[in-house]
């Protein structure tokens, strides 16, 4: 059955490996992660931002926002890209997903052209008051949902040999909707099937997190293989350390030049904590707002970096954060 034109669903007895398939996977695959160019080994990730957008439509109608203006497009975003290539990244995670903006083609040739790595995801956004979720995700099974998924990890996105490296989700404010659990749950299933990390824009909303890790525990899915995105607008820190000693990753991601020192004391917590180790730390910049002007995604390079040493973080320590963790949250993790 074709839906939307590009999807096919595919026999959901593929999600449910032998334990030898599983195993000859894990050895073969658990240290490499897929890029728009490639696979590559995790080692070779280097300075790392875990969420930023290379570009994206929000905001527009879901039909307009795989559109763009190619020309400008490149003309503002390679210059910029290899900007933060002169400042030392090496790997940028794309979180812009299908039906907001997603292009894997146009990434691949912008990471060719920049030198930067990028790495895609899979998934649908679950946030902005459903705006961007496709009409027949309502009306299709969990499993149906979650073979697109698994598809695009198994034999490229559309068409393409580009595989994605995580999977991206969210959650609006308020109890969880029926379709926001629905997609998580695709979520989990296309996790168990593949080790894509499950990386959730779920802000401030508490029932939401609650929600998520009772779902992952009952699916006996380690929260190792969970990313609380957007953790930083949730204000109670105890909260985000309890959640980072049981194993999940906190992403705060929406560092820019004027929050620098909150987030240094946000950092600091974790490291008082000993749970550097579980920390990701990133702007949500942008680099194509629907066509706009560049959300700056620099001020870890060359803002909080410094002040990192300033107040006595060592090398090793701002190394771990940006480096050691994205490899350690996003590789990827078989049950």
């Amino acid at each position: 059955m074709k839906i939307s034109g590009r999807h096919l669903f595919i026999p959901f007895f593929s999600i449910f490996m032998c334990l030898s398939t599983l195993n000859l996977f894990a050895q073969t695959d658990a240290e490499m992660i897929q890029t728009v160019t490639g696979s590559v080994r995790l080692s070779d990730l280097g300075f790392s931002l875990s969420h930023e957008h290379i570009m994206s439509n929000f905001g527009k109608p879901i039909d307009e926002t795989s559109e763009y203006d190619e020309d400008q497009l490149f003309k503002q975003v390679v210059p910029y890209l290899e900007y933060l290539k002169s400042l030392g990244v090496e790997t940028i995670f794309d979180c812009t997903t299908e039906y907001f903006g997603r292009r894997v083609d146009l990434l691949s040739r912008i990471s060719e052209t920049s030198n930067i790595q990028i790495i895609t995801n899979t998934g649908f956004y679950g946030a902005a008051g459903d705006k961007y979720i496709p009409s027949f995700a309502y009306s299709t099974s969990v499993t149906e949902v979650a073979s697109i998924w698994i598809d695009e990890f198994e034999h490229g996105i559309e068409g393409t040999a580009i595989k994605p490296g995580f999977i991206k989700l969210g959650f609006d404010g308020g109890s969880p909707s029926k379709i926001d659990k629905k997609l998580f749950e695709a979520g989990i299933y296309t996790h168990l099937s593949t080790g894509l990390v499950l990386a959730v824009h779920t802000g401030d909303n508490i029932e939401a997190v609650n929600y998520q890790i009772n779902l992952l525990n009952h699916h006996g899915v380690d929260l190792s293989s969970w990313i609380w995105i957007h953790a930083n607008k949730y204000e109670d820190d105890r909260i985000l350390l309890e959640i980072a000693s049981r194993g999940a990753w906190i992403s705060l991601d929406g560092l820019s030049s004027i929050n620098v020192d909150k987030y240094l004391e946000r950092i600091k917590k974790f490291k008082e904590r000993g749970l550097l180790d579980h920390l990701l730390v990133s702007h949500d910049g942008n680099g194509f707002p629907a066509g706009g002007d560049i959300r700056p995604f620099e001020d870890i390079m060359k803002s909080l970096v410094p002040a990192m040493y300033e107040e006595g973080f060592s090398k090793q320590e701002v190394d771990l954060i940006l480096i050691e963790n994205p490899k350690n949250a996003f590789r990827l993790k078989l049950n």
